[in-house]
């Protein structure tokens, strides 16, 4: 699909006026609904909302390139708009956006409208195009501007590079966390500097589409420099050795020619490829220490739910042929299927912690602190080591959740430690460092350090914790079911969420099969949100707009089924005055599940898990969630109908 065909020329605005990019995105969205390109306007402007959140799509130089995905769309749409006097769009160089391109994609699109997508951050570069907006005021204009630059490139052959012998010749790699705009741009910038500069470059692209024009082994042997501009995790082993800077991919937009400057002055410096990750998801550098240990622990939880939501759901499942079918000692209850679904879910649910501390240190040291956290991780909880446990050094009490929680922190710092004690070494044995000496000697390291120095104090404080919890009575009961719920609808899905699920799982892997009442708050708090929004819905269907209406009735789905995050666009369409009533929902059900005295034997399952016999006392369960889901939605119909007056 060629880029003319895509740009909707009867939606091109002149004259464009904005305070700021949220109206801008307002208005143009409008613009979309009065030419019935889309009903509504609510879900598209959303995401569009959502992706500046991640990060600005002002590129600099005038331009901006919001863009999201929607199912509003059949295919992809561009919508561009002048303003003469700009809009303030928080650009890389924080220059005003003059000119803004609008791209509307099709949730599930095809490959070839993201190509053609990207080919608008190619023209965009284009030093004529980039004139011609400029001077551009009427549609007729515009269509020339572009119909011109698809005829040019047209006319171009691949070119493949080859060095001449004289002229210096680099390569790089360009990716952003959506791939669609500021991928290519950043490639088409280096491109055209080096160009200008008499520099040879190859540049592969990690876009959405996948990777492009990847650079082959030949290629790095012959460039004397690489340039990875990127905000995303690319391959970066194959530069070991290799002169190389690693930034953002903001640079290779803004700074190309001082990146490649460094590259052919031999100011760059040479990249060691030892088992750390080079390129994340955002620049480490400049980020504080409590962002980065934030990141990590994210990542190992956020890999860790799967496991735990699979095994809770199987175990709950098992409970549908009686709360001990699973037993053989049960003669009179047991059932083969439930104990062997069961058994499935306890060995899917025992992963969580190697899980946990697994990806923390992949997260800190790549693949060595992944082999040396997991392995940290199952000695944080022995009792899946059936064929050790009649051996006198694994007979200690398993420090839970904390110790895995140290264990992948620790694998990070004791990758770290070894680096620093052998680099020493030959270069030419730097390979062999990730794959045999970190591993080995990380293993050994972290089998000590677990056993004689963090597992003992770790399950002192888990034993403390669940003691503490199990003592409470009266308010205290009360209090801790509150909060433990009601922070599950702070942030639907987010890190206050998580964090109290992680809580309430911790507790219920220290407690085994006697199950844990603060799950039970956990699991309650977050049904409440998506019922409270259903609920709502179904006694006044028009405090929500008429496109979210049908959206809000599954969410009794969501809800029963222990999804918290069904909410979230709804939290999202006014976020201060649909928050509050579903915090103080959740809060109550959840107070209420500790004074009825519910606990929960699974970590998942909603009402699958309370109808299999999961939670305890289920009856009174069931009045904590149906007070709680009410108290939101009333409150929830108070607060937007105060909106509408």
């Amino acid at each position: 699909m060629k880029l003319t065909s895509l740009i909707n020329y009867d939606l091109a605005q002149f004259n464009f006026e904005a305070s700021d990019k949220k109206e801008a995105l307002d208005k143009l969205t409008n613009v979309l609904v009065e030419k019935n390109v889309i009903t509504n306007k609510e879900n598209f402007l959303n995401a569009l909302l959502e992706r500046e959140a991640q990060s600005t799509t002002g590129v600099g130089e005038g331009i901006a390139i919001p863009h999201a995905k929607s199912t509003d769309f059949k295919e992809a749409t561009i919508v561009y708009a002048k303003s003469n006097v700009g809009v303030e769009w928080e650009s890389f160089d924080s220059l005003p956006a003059n000119h803004i391109f609008m791209i509307c994609a099709p949730e599930g699109g095809a490959d070839e409208h993201l190509k053609a997508l990207s080919t608008l951050s190619v023209a965009l570069m284009d030093k004529d195009v980039k004139e011609g907006l400029e001077n551009v005021n009427t549609v007729e204009e515009l269509k020339e501007i572009f119909e011109k630059f698809v005829a040019k490139t047209e006319e171009k052959e691949e070119v493949k590079v080859e060095t001449s012998g004289e002229r210096p010749y680099i390569v790089a790699v360009t990716a952003c966390p959506t791939g669609i705009a500021h991928t290519f741009m950043a490639a088409e910038k280096l491109k055209e500097t080096a160009k200008e500069l008499g520099v040879d470059i190859k540049v592969e692209t990690n876009g959405q589409i996948g990777v492009e024009n990847r650079l082959t082994k030949e290629e790095i042997d012959r460039a004397v420099g690489v340039i990875v501009a990127a905000d995303k995790k690319v391959e970066v082993a194959r530069f070991n050795g290799k002169p190389a800077i690693i930034t953002k991919v903001s640079d290779g937009i803004n700074k190309p020619k001082e990146l490649i400057q460094k590259i052919i002055d031999g100011n760059a410096p040479t990249y060691v490829h030892s088992g750390d990750v080079a390129a994340t998801e955002n620049n480490s550098a400049n980020e504080s220490i409590g962002r980065q240990i934030y990141k990590h622990l994210m990542e190992g939880v956020s890999n860790m739910l799967p496991f735990v939501v699979a095994g809770g759901m199987l175990i709950a499942i098992s409970f549908f042929w009686g709360i001990t079918a699973f037993d053989p000692k049960d003669t009179a209850n047991y059932n083969e299927l439930a104990a062997g679904i069961f058994w499935f879910g306890k060995i899917a649910f025992s992963m969580m912690l190697p899980i946990l501390a697994g990806f923390i240190g992949r997260s800190i040291a790549d693949r060595p602190g992944f082999v040396v956290g997991m392995f940290g991780g199952i000695l944080a909880n022995p009792g899946i080591l059936s064929d050790v446990s009649g051996v006198e050094l694994f007979k200690y009490t398993p420090s839970g959740f904390l110790g895995a929680l140290v264990a992948g922190f620790l694998a990070g710092g004791i990758i770290y430690v070894l680096k620093l004690a052998t680099s020493w070494m030959p270069r030419s044995l730097d390979g062999l460092k990730p794959i045999f000496i970190f591993p080995i000697f990380g293993t050994l390291i972290m089998g000590a350090l677990m056993i004689y120095v963090v597992n003992a104090p770790m399950a002192s404080i888990m034993t403390g914790l669940q003691s503490f919890v199990e003592g409470l009575n009266g308010s205290g009961k009360l209090l801790i079911g509150f909060v433990v719920a009601a922070m599950m609808a702070i942030d639907m899905g987010g890190p206050i969420n998580k964090a109290s699920y992680v809580t309430g799982t911790a507790l219920l892997t220290a407690a085994g099969n006697a199950g844990s009442d603060v799950m039970a708050a956990v699991m309650i708090g977050g049904m409440v949100p998506p019922l409270a929004i259903a609920i709502s819905a179904t006694l006044n269907k028009n405090i929500w707009p008429e496109n979210q209406r049908n959206g809000a009735l599954v969410n009794y789905v969501m809800g029963l089924s222990f999804i918290t995050e069904g909410a979230i666009p709804f939290a999202a369409s006014n976020p201060l005055r649909v928050i509050p009533p579903l915090f103080i929902g959740s809060g109550v059900a959840g107070a209420l599940s500790m004074v009825f005295g519910a606990v929960s034997k699974a970590p998942h399952g909603g009402i699958f898990a309370v109808f299999a016999g999961g939670v305890t006392n289920w009856p009174m369960y069931l009045v904590a969630l149906l007070v709680g889901s009410f108290v939101g939605a009333f409150l929830l119909i108070i607060s937007l109908k105060s909106v509408k007056k």
